[in-house]
Formats: C-alpha cells, sequence, structure tokens
C-alpha cells in the first residue's frame, strides 16, 4: 500500500539485543516498537538502541525510547543509545529527556 519510511527491528545476540532503528520513527511504527520492547527484555542481555541511520523522530519515537531505558533498567538490563544522529539528539535534549537516556561512547571518548 505504501512505501515505509522508517522501521524498528530487533536483533537478537548472545551478548546483547540491538534495537536497530532508521530511517522516520514517528506513530506509524508503534507496532514495531511494541514488539521490540517485548523481545528486547526476555533475554537477560544488555539492550543498545542503534540510531544511527534516523533521520527524523517525533514524540512516539521519544516516547518508545524512553519506555525502553526505563524499563529495561527497572528488569536490571543496561540500555544504551548508539551513535544518535544530531537530529535526535537535539529533540531528546528539548524535550528534557536525554538524561534518561545513556548514549554509548566509544572507550576513551
Amino acid at each position: 500500500m505504501g512505501t515505509r519510511t522508517g522501521g524498528i527491528d530487533l536483533v537478537r545476540g548472545a551478548e546483547s539485543s540491538v534495537v536497530e532503528m532508521w530511517g522516520e520513527i514517528d506513530a506509524a511504527l508503534r507496532t514495531e516498537a511494541s514488539a521490540a520492547l517485548a523481545g528486547a527484555l526476555e533475554q537477560d542481555v544488555p539492550v543498545v538502541v542503534d540510531a544511527t541511520r534516523v533521520d527524523f523522530i517525533d514524540s512516539a519515537g521519544v516516547a518508545f525510547l524512553v519506555q525502553l531505558c526505563r524499563v529495561g533498567r527497572d528488569e536490571g538490563l543496561a540500555v544504551s543509545l548508539r551513535n544518535p544522529p544530531q537530529v535526535v539528539a537535539d529533540v531528546l535534549h528539548m524535550v528534557g529527556v536525554h538524561d534518561v537516556i545513556c548514549d554509548e561512547r566509544p572507550p576513551g571518548v
């Protein structure tokens, strides 16, 4: 019907679960976000959100990130955000949730 402009996928690994986000992260991805959240919490491994390829994020996308971080941490899982582009970092800062979401930085940075 329509062309996908974004997505949220879960890649499960032995060492971590990676939530890969790409394109436009908005309310249209609510089902994908819910599935990624549930799947990421099924394993007892750290969760890394890879935002490298995100072009846009709205309030629904921010809410997903906050929920994933809070629920993950409540479950005792480390949750981090990898490579957020400036557009994502700016939105997280603008809405005041940048302190809820930890950036993953390479060692020595």
